[in-house]
């Protein structure tokens, strides 16, 4: 029997409450301001990796967080019904893509992410969950057990492996050794 190792990781996670979200975007605020170069040095909430999505006819606003950067768009365009109200994908999605200029540098056009504003030393939480005063955002950290991936052998492994396998260990470490005397 194999029996597969756990190992923890701790997985860091923004929580939105729609419900307590007044819309008014201090989120985008503290994080465009964390952000700057020089930090804190300026306000522009282009630069922002959240966004408040307002829909003031259908009296909601969501904060969403920049995800990952893609390439193509949608495919589809689906709809989303949210206590009655109708939304499509677009509305809520964290990507940078080609039809639409959201989580974009404005200057560079580059994709932006939420980086959990990861600075050193670490802050105690997120700059938008420190900045929301309505609780709307919340920052949770928890340990999580996960498998161990097997470990995956690279390139340079497999090529050494099949070296020893042709000229033996003795010789390849010989000639690592005078190759690094050489360079």
């Amino acid at each position: 029997m194999d029996k597969k190792q756990k190992k923890k990781k701790t997985v860091k996670e923004i929580k939105v409450d729609t419900k307590k979200c007044v819309g008014c975007r201090a989120c985008e605020i503290a994080c465009s301001g964390f952000h700057a170069v020089p930090k804190y040095s300026s306000v522009n909430t282009a630069r922002s990796r959240i966004m408040v999505v307002m829909d003031e006819a259908r009296d909601i606003f969501v904060p969403i967080r920049a995800g990952e950067y893609t390439e193509a768009e949608c495919n589809g365009r689906n709809r989303y019904v949210i206590d009655g109200k109708e939304y499509d994908e677009c509305t809520f999605c964290p990507a940078s893509c080609p039809s639409r200029g959201a989580f974009r540098e404005p200057d560079s056009g580059l994709p932006l992410k939420c980086d959990m504003c990861e600075n050193v030393p670490p802050l105690e939480q997120p700059m938008c969950v420190e900045a929301c005063t309505f609780g709307a955002l919340t920052y949770e950290e928890r340990e999580v057990a996960v498998e161990a991936e097997p470990q995956q052998r690279g390139e340079m492994e497999i090529g050494l492996e099949q070296l020893i396998k042709k000229y033996g260990s003795k010789k390849i470490m010989d000639t690592v050794a005078r190759l690094s005397k050489e360079h």
